[in-house]
């Protein structure tokens, strides 16, 4: 089964395409190191009834929309020999001396095994 890593986070408005050009250049490192899938999603209807919406998870401000995010692997150990691969590569490094157009401290991740892939 396929492995995906997941990401929620909050973008400033006014630095969504800031963000938008760091992703592009993201996923092409994670693509060149085998990675099969990369998206980036911006809110659009955020305002749910229904569980925890994302807003409040990630403690949305004013001004911010949540980004959704999702890169997929054919393995967690594939994922890891990825991402290993990713850390070390020097587009990632430069990328990572940048400012970052979000507060990663309100950003939520994790790594998933799909369960059902039709």
């Amino acid at each position: 089964m396929r492995y995906v890593d997941g990401f929620v986070l909050p973008v400033p408005k006014k630095k969504l395409q800031t963000y938008r050009r760091i992703a592009r250049q993201a996923s092409k490192v994670w693509r060149d190191h085998g990675a099969l899938e990369f998206r980036e999603c911006a809110g659009d209807d955020l305002n749910t009834k229904m569980g925890v919406p994302f807003p409040r998870v990630v403690k949305l401000k004013p001004g911010e929309t949540v980004v959704f995010s999702w890169i997929v692997f054919k393995s967690r150990k594939h994922r890891d020999s990825v991402n290993a691969k990713v850390m070390k590569d020097s587009r990632m490094a430069k990328m990572m001396k940048m400012p970052m157009p979000f507060d990663p401290k309100r950003m939520c991740y994790g790594g998933f095994t799909v369960m059902i892939e039709e």
